[in-house]
């Protein structure tokens, strides 16, 4: 299989919002993204990881990023309005949006699932991921390229026992994705795409295999080309698909 090369200029002058920034993956791609160019804003609501990060990006010599702490589990339809109003205040446009946070809190029985960690995690992952993109629309839409990336997970796919909340919030993802890219697709610079990293060694995947060592798994850089090739313009034109980035 041909591996892709990412120009190391790809995300010039591209301004980038990555939720759940301040760790595994979205630490590691949020990290990626600026070194290819882009300037990224961090999005989480551990405001010492966001720091750490935007330090690591600063030593690296990329474009400096902008921290964004918010808790996507509590957050109000306003609080989106104004990250909307900060971000258009501060760029004026929004060129690409990764929906990489996600609350997961371990495997449970649907007969034993507490009823308040339900609605908690069908916010964090499904209503959250709606509400963000919603506010952001007007934004995209001034980008000459825009593109939002959901992360999927096959076990919405495949229903697996105990996933439950999170497994069927993945799900309503995946469908959202497909209703926005579909409603987007014409007169619009916006694509819409999700992408499966596949079980890699972050934080997820260790607290629903916690008997396995960390090693086992994939490393979350290695996964990283296919964001950029989804968040950059190499993917122009692909919109509305399911991509994996381990296949």
């Amino acid at each position: 299989m041909k591996v892709y090369q990412p120009a190391a200029d790809l995300l010039s002058n591209r301004v980038i919002l990555v939720t759940g920034a301040g760790d595994g993956i979205g630490r590691a791609v949020a990290r990626h993204l600026a070194v290819h160019g882009a300037t990224v804003i961090l999005l989480g609501r551990t405001i010492r990881k966001l720091e750490q990060i935007y330090d690591e990006i600063e030593q690296a010599g990329a474009p400096k990023p902008a921290i964004y702490p918010m808790n996507l589990e509590g957050a109000s339809p306003k609080d989106y309005a104004d990250l909307a109003h900060v971000v258009e205040a501060e760029f004026g446009r929004l060129d690409g949006l990764l929906h990489n946070a996600a609350l997961f809190t371990g495997l449970t029985p649907l007969a034993n699932y507490d009823i308040e960690i339900w609605y908690r995690i069908l916010q964090a992952n499904l209503n959250a991921p709606f509400l963000l993109t919603r506010a952001l629309l007007e934004l995209l839409n001034r980008s000459a390229d825009a593109s939002v990336v959901f992360t999927a997970d096959q076990a919405s796919e495949v229903g697996r026992a105990y996933w439950g909340a999170y497994a069927i919030a993945k799900g309503g993802a995946e469908t959202l994705m497909k209703i926005l890219a579909s409603e987007l697709e014409t007169n619009t610079p916006i694509r819409v795409n999700s992408l499966d990293p596949g079980q890699v060694g972050a934080g997820l995947t260790l607290r629903a295999y916690p008997g396995r060592a960390a090693a086992e798994w994939t490393h979350p850089e290695a996964v990283l080309g296919t964001y950029l090739y989804l968040l950059g313009p190499d993917s122009k034109g692909v919109t509305g698909q399911i991509l994996r980035a381990q296949a």
